[in-house]
């Protein structure tokens, strides 16, 4: 969480040539970290024969890295869009094998880093 929270307190405090830089990191780092969740059920597909579960391993590689070569807003909305629509699938019936305690850390991890996304659209919608 503290390159989200440190990214997003730069992107509100920093002089303006920093505030952009850390907006741009901000969302190199979540698409690094959307992507590596989408690992998780990549390991648990090959582990446990679930083929069906190799689209959630691979799906947030795929909405991640193009939303870097984005608008820098569209990017931060569909990164936000992708990391609930992870967290939804993990929730759901369709992604068993996932230990109770991991589901609830994600749970809250999710919601952190979706106030860190308003919080940096917020800031982007200011800088226009």
């Amino acid at each position: 969480m503290l390159p989200f929270g440190g990214a997003l307190a730069a992107a509100w405090l920093a002089p303006t040539f920093w505030q952009l830089l850390a907006i741009q990191a901000f969302l190199a780092y979540g698409a690094l970290i959307l992507s590596f969740l989408g690992g998780v059920h990549w390991g648990l597909a090959l582990a446990h024969g679930q083929r069906h579960r190799l689209v959630a391993g691979i799906l947030p590689s795929l909405v991640a890295w193009p939303s870097l070569l984005i608008d820098a807003r569209l990017g931060a909305w569909i990164l936000l869009v992708g990391f609930l629509a992870l967290r939804a699938y993990e929730a759901g019936p369709g992604a068993p094998g996932l230990p109770a305690w991991y589901r609830r850390l994600r749970t809250r991890l999710t919601l952190v880093v979706a106030a860190c996304h308003l919080g940096v659209i917020a800031r982007l919608l200011l800088l226009v």
